[in-house]
């Protein structure tokens, strides 16, 4: 397992975090997550071999946020 921590550009409201949330949640590979709304941040624990921290930044830019930055550490 890793875990992935995503810094975002500011978020604007709390539906924003459930969005975000849903969609990373979905990702095969994604065994938890929890966005912090006032950090702007994403952390999540995911299986490597299936999905990588990219891909869930990806995921996060197509939804229509700005990601800063991607911090991945094995567990």
């Amino acid at each position: 397992m890793e875990k992935v921590i995503i810094q975002l550009g500011a978020l604007t409201c709390p539906s924003c975090l459930q969005k975000i949330e849903s969609a990373v949640s979905q990702k095969a590979g994604v065994k938890k997550v929890k966005v912090l709304f006032n950090a702007s941040k994403v952390k999540a624990v995911i299986d490597p071999k299936a999905v990588s921290g990219k891909a869930l930044a990806d995921t996060i830019e197509k939804l229509g946020y700005e990601v800063q930055s991607i911090k991945v550490k094995e567990d």
